[in-house]
């Protein structure tokens, strides 16, 4: 049995919004989501959204760190959290009969956290040490790269992590002040998946999340500079020479998202069958992977091919993915291969919509960005109707080589 096609919407007195869809399944997936990310913050205080995930699970005013730990592992379920450049969320996945538990955790971390110095202090080497081994990841750091490439000191060109300098500089009035600055209970989703009457979802949100104190914050974030495309080239200790090529492109808000994701799909998508892996790995075996990707946020959205390759046929490679662009911005598909591509999208997104916590994500992101939910038959619809001349004109613009950065990894001389 396919979810319900709409979730349900209401709103708590204190501006919290709740999101609730019912699905068959035995595991519920919920989360609470704020609307807060890296890019809230500046040079000083950069890294501290992501150490204030951190420091969520490390005490509140009703539990230790070893306490929060133990609230679903006992019970077989999980406890997570995560940062990016724009969202917040705390998250948990329970059987069914464990949804008060969860529901009620997520609630002490999200809005209880006490930030002891203590454990400020131990965090902080845990962090440094997430760091060392991130930069330790070629694949990551190429991302980093590619972002400040990108829109250089800006925020969405910022490390998420932080600086080691900005890391150990943090004492607790700073995580205080920075939440106390930034947090509107306006731009707070609590986002359910699972077997559960609404009524049962509401009367957990009441329960819980009624009572967190209205709060208004006004939202300002550092508006955008203009892009200019670049090209670099960096000496790295890897083996494997990397390549991300990319530019800043549509926000959530803007029509063209939705053939967007179509046409990534067809040059770098997840199938096997992508323009880049057949031309890459399986005509000339250059490539293990390579991939593109498409990110929409709030007021700009990025997008990006990324593959590794040997340092001999990285010229040749990147002329490859040229080649497969242009093709798309100026030859373009054929009537028989935009409908065997658009009944592949649509085959991977009915299959995405069963993974059940990336829907509940979903959910929260579609009301925080556009505060509306897109439903299934709404993209299927879009996708439906977009065009081949539609794809053309979208890949001359996204594609078009004056307007793309390039960033390569090479290895640095022993």
């Amino acid at each position: 049995m396919r979810p319900m096609r709409e979730p349900e919407i209401y709103t708590l007195t204190n501006g919290i919004r709740i999101a609730h869809l019912r699905t068959n399944s035995k595991i519920v997936h919920c989360g609470i989501m704020f609307d807060i990310g890296s890019r809230d913050e500046d040079k000083v205080n950069q890294g501290i959204a992501h150490f204030w995930e951190h420091m969520a699970f490390k005490g509140t005013k009703n539990r230790s760190a070893f306490q929060i730990l133990n609230r679903l592992e006992t019970v077989g379920g999980e406890l997570n959290a995560f940062t990016d450049k724009e969202k917040i969320m705390f998250y948990a996945s329970v059987r069914t009969e464990h949804f008060e538990r969860a529901a009620e955790l997520l609630t002490d971390i999200a809005f209880h956290s006490t930030f002891p110095e203590n454990q400020i202090v131990r965090e902080r080497k845990v962090i440094l040490e997430e760091m060392a081994m991130y930069y330790d990841d070629p694949d990551g750091a190429l991302q980093d790269e590619f972002d400040h490439l990108l829109f250089g000191y800006h925020p969405m060109g910022m490390n998420i992590l932080g600086t080691e300098k900005s890391i150990s500089s943090f004492t607790r009035k700073n995580f205080l002040t920075f939440i106390r600055t930034h947090f509107d209970t306006r731009r707070v989703i609590f986002s359910v998946v699972g077997d559960l009457s609404h009524a049962e979802v509401m009367r957990m949100a009441q329960k819980f999340l009624e009572s967190v104190k209205k709060q208004k914050a006004i939202l300002k974030r550092k508006p955008l500079g203009k892009y200019v495309a670049r090209q670099i080239v960096l000496k790295r200790p890897v083996k494997q020479a990397r390549c991300a090529i990319g530019r800043p492109v549509f926000s959530i808000r803007d029509e063209r998202r939705i053939p967007l994701y179509f046409l990534n799909n067809i040059l770098g998508g997840p199938g096997m069958n992508s323009r880049l892996n057949l031309s890459l790995r399986e005509k000339r075996g250059y490539v293990y992977s390579v991939g593109s990707q498409y990110a929409p946020f709030s007021d700009t959205g990025i997008f990006v091919v990324s593959f590794g390759t040997d340092p001999a046929q990285m010229k040749k490679a990147i002329e490859i993915v040229h080649e497969e662009m242009d093709h798309l911005a100026h030859t373009g598909l054929s009537p028989r291969q935009l409908k065997i591509a658009r009944e592949q999208f649509l085959g991977q997104m009915a299959m995405a919509e069963e993974n059940y916590i990336g829907f509940m994500m979903m959910m929260a992101r579609n009301l925080l960005d556009i505060n509306a939910f897109t439903s299934f038959d709404e993209i299927s619809d879009a996708i439906k109707a977009v065009t081949v001349s539609d794809l053309k004109k979208i890949a001359g613009e996204v594609f078009n080589k004056r307007k793309l950065s390039t960033l390569i990894m090479e290895p640095a001389a022993v």
